[in-house]
């Protein structure tokens, strides 16, 4: 009986022991780092999607993004059609992102100054604020990324004093890298924000 009693006590330690593993072992599986689902976004790797073209004001992403809605609405997207577009004189003044944000960092704050300067000294112009991401991620959800990192910088140019109706945004997502690398050195450049000033038509 006492041989009975022990085998049965070795056999419940045992098995307790295998079911601590088993949940140790679930519980330190690692999660992708490199891609981050929106819910209800497309699967597959990046290379699996095809281009997803750009966000224009008021078109939807079949996603909800995160983050907060932006106070100010967007712009007509025909506002500023046929302006003249200048893609140099504001380009010192790009606005880069961290991985997976729309936070505008404290050291690229004064680059939205310096275009908020820029547009109070040239009264006529306005400026569309391109969003863009690097290439981790679906195709959707770096959309929606892009024009969120957009939205972010338009925000802290109204709050510096930028009318609205100034600063159009647009998303291109990761599209158009300025990097084609594969590494942490070409992803910091492509996650940004770059300035197109507008002129009216002569």
């Amino acid at each position: 009986m006492k041989d009975q009693y022990m085998k049965l006590n070795k056999f419940v330690n045992l098995l307790v022991i295998g079911l601590v593993l088993i949940v140790a072992a679930s519980g330190c599986r690692k999660k992708p780092v490199n891609v981050t689902q929106l819910p209800g976004a497309k699967t597959g790797t990046p290379a699996d999607m095809g281009p997803g073209g750009a966000i224009k004001p008021g078109e939807q992403t079949g996603t909800e993004p995160f983050g907060t809605t932006p106070e100010h609405p967007s712009n007509p997207a025909d506002l500023h059609k046929d302006w003249l577009e200048d893609a140099q004189a504001l380009k010192a003044e790009t606005v880069y992102f961290d991985f997976d944000s729309s936070v505008i960092k404290t050291s690229e704050k004064p680059k939205v100054s310096a275009v908020a300067d820029y547009l109070k000294a040239n009264s006529a112009k306005a400026v569309r604020i391109e969003g863009n991401c690097d290439e981790r991620g679906t195709e959707e959800y770096n959309r929606a990324l892009g024009e969120r990192r957009a939205l972010a910088v338009r925000e802290e140019l109204i709050r510096l004093g930028i009318d609205p109706k100034r600063a159009d945004t647009i998303s291109y997502g990761k599209d158009r890298p300025v990097d084609p690398g594969h590494d942490e050195s070409a992803w910091r450049k492509n996650r940004r924000d770059d300035f197109i000033v507008l002129s009216p038509p002569a």
